[in-house]
């Protein structure tokens, strides 16, 4: 069950998610927080900046800057996270993972999991119509993103 703050970092993530996709690209937001306290936040830039990798948690961790540890934070996404994104939630020992949803894209939960990672799939309806408006309107941009022909 998400907590009222899960609820505010979540649509703060589905706010970048709906920047991304005004801006033309995909449209995946992320935010890290400790706690209440909101660390940093970002969206999906690979098709704005050219960039393969610029995914949604990854232009959020690129803005939190460096950090001693994460330790008790929480990454929340839009959409659940590919397996480059939760490699780097493991990596970085990212506890806690809130995801709007999986319905679009199925992402890695149990492989987060699996890894000690408390993951919470929220079922957003709101990160669920954005991403399948998407996915209908740019089909090739969408496979381009998940890498897939």
């Amino acid at each position: 069950m998400l907590s009222e703050t899960d609820k505010k970092f979540l649509k703060l993530a589905y706010e970048e998610a709906k920047i991304g996709y005004d801006e033309g690209g995909c449209p995946i937001g992320a935010v890290l927080a400790s706690g209440d306290t909101l660390i940093a936040s970002g969206h999906n830039q690979r098709v704005q900046q050219g960039d393969p990798i610029a995914h949604g948690e990854m232009d959020c961790l690129r803005k939190a800057g460096r950090q001693k540890s994460y330790k008790g934070m929480t990454l929340y996404t839009s959409l659940s996270p590919c397996m480059m994104c939760s490699g780097t939630v493991i990596q970085f020992g990212i506890e806690r993972v809130v995801i709007g949803e999986d319905k679009n894209f199925t992402g890695n939960p149990q492989f987060l999991r699996d890894h000690g990672v408390e993951v919470l799939i929220a079922d957003d309806a709101d990160c669920i119509a954005l991403m399948k408006k998407f996915i209908e309107e740019k089909p090739e941009l969408w496979l381009e993103d998940i890498a897939e022909d």
